[in-house]
């Protein structure tokens, strides 16, 4: 991958913004640590916990497919950036350390791609790779928290239909296109639980004042931090439009063989392919995105993601840069009008506690499951027993690391100690 100075500069400002967004709670890369901010935010969780768990959660795509992609196209993409600096800016003790953090990141992967991923593969007990198994549950778990909230809300007959309509949609997705099933899945259960909310409002409708929907103060806060939002915005644009960085993985190779192709009139054609399946993409992810914001208060780097098609075919870095400003502006805005329509619908404020403690019990159960994916990927039985231990040892202490965190917790602490014990001659790495 060419290494300048234009490369170096704009890939470090960038990462330097996504990591203080990421401190200052404003929007995170990851989908899965986005409902997690809050616990953070409202004081129910420590800096050092929602650390584990962004890091738990991220490490396994940033050392497989963030490096993986970049190695084999020569385009940064945003597993490579964003899921550390999400990191990064979250364990930052202090708000200006968090985009220094950052931009030493963007220079080092920029400038030292190589050895930092023969760094982070030469453990011989690779926990570094197998912590990727921990995030295989969260998407797909974090998607039930609408039916769950349901049956919490209306009971267990509409919240077994509720899950037989999601299934069916959700493998009819699966099996007949290639768009995003969990998007879909969580789309089709907000879209119930609103259902649910509007029918019983309609029906015991009084003429009492309207309550102010529970959505509103969190997305508020969204367009109090609009301004830094359309700074990410317009510096990941940028970034897109130089062709250092890619917006996933159904553009990245159409764009890797744009910037090889001698031909202007192939190269154009194949910028135009990568930037409808970018426009695509970004739809099928509108549910995932949009509803988790305006249940959190929290928003995504590149907001709904369609910075990047606009960014692939805009004439120059200047155009992207303010076209990718006013797309988030825009995103951040219809986020406003979605939550006013809401304000109508009290049963939506009701429903605000299930939303939450659906969130976090779901969280709970996808970490958990997928930490013990992990330590069974890197130590068998053995990883299986230390992280077992560790997460036992809590419980019986009275949980001094709350049950969010503990997964990621014990999953890091057995690859530490399995190295650990592979070095003093007690155990052997299982034969993949």
């Amino acid at each position: 991958m060419g290494i300048n100075f234009t490369q170096l500069l704009v890939i470090s400002i960038l990462c330097g913004v996504t990591a203080f967004v990421s401190h200052m709670g404003m929007a995170v890369f990851h989908d899965g640590v986005r409902p997690i901010i809050p616990e953070y935010i409202e004081g129910r969780m420590k800096r050092s916990e929602l650390s584990s768990i962004a890091f738990g959660l991220s490490v396994g795509f940033i050392t497989s497919v963030g490096i993986a992609h970049t190695i084999a196209t020569g385009i940064l993409n945003p597993w490579l950036l964003f899921l550390p600096t999400d990191i990064l800016g979250i364990m930052a003790p202090k708000k200006w350390l968090a985009p220094l953090f950052g931009a030493a990141w963007g220079a080092l992967v920029v400038t030292s791609l190589g050895g930092v991923n023969t760094l982070l593969t030469s453990l011989p007990v690779d926990f570094i790779g197998a912590m990727g198994e921990l995030s295989t549950p969260v998407v797909s778990g974090f998607a039930l928290f609408p039916v769950l909230a349901i049956f919490t809300q209306f009971g267990k007959k509409k919240g077994i239909i509720s899950l037989i309509i999601t299934l069916v949609i959700r493998q009819l997705i699966a099996v007949n296109t290639k768009i995003f099933p969990e998007s879909i899945e969580l789309f089709v259960g907000i879209v119930l639980l609103l259902g649910f909310a509007i029918a019983k409002d309609r029906k015991n409708k009084t003429d009492e004042e309207m309550m102010d929907n529970i959505f509103s103060e969190r997305i508020l806060r969204i367009k109090k931090n609009v301004i830094w939002l359309a700074l990410s915005g317009a510096v990941i644009s940028i970034a897109c439009n130089l062709h250092f960085l890619a917006g996933s993985e159904v553009s990245i190779y159409t764009m890797a063989d744009a910037l090889k192709a001698t031909d202007p009139s192939v190269a154009n054609t194949l910028i135009k392919q990568a930037s409808f399946a970018e426009f695509m993409r970004g739809l099928s992810f509108i549910p995932l995105i949009a509803t988790t914001a305006i249940a959190t208060g929290v928003y995504g780097v590149a907001g709904l993601t369609f910075v990047y098609p606009v960014a692939y075919l805009s004439p120059n870095w200047i155009v992207a840069g303010i076209l990718g400003a006013l797309i988030i502006f825009v995103e951040v805005y219809a986020l406003g009008i979605i939550g006013k329509q809401l304000e109508k619908f009290p049963s939506i404020r009701d429903a605000s506690d299930n939303i939450r403690s659906s969130m976090t019990t779901v969280m709970e159960f996808a970490l958990l499951i997928g930490s013990i994916m992990a330590v069974m990927k890197m130590g068998g039985t053995t990883g299986f027993f230390i992280g077992a231990a560790v997460y036992f040892a809590n419980e019986a202490m009275g949980r001094p690391i709350m049950k969010l965190a503990i997964g990621p917790t014990a999953a890091i602490g057995a690859g530490v100690l399995l190295n650990l014990l592979y070095y003093v001659g007690l155990f052997v790495p299982p034969v993949a």
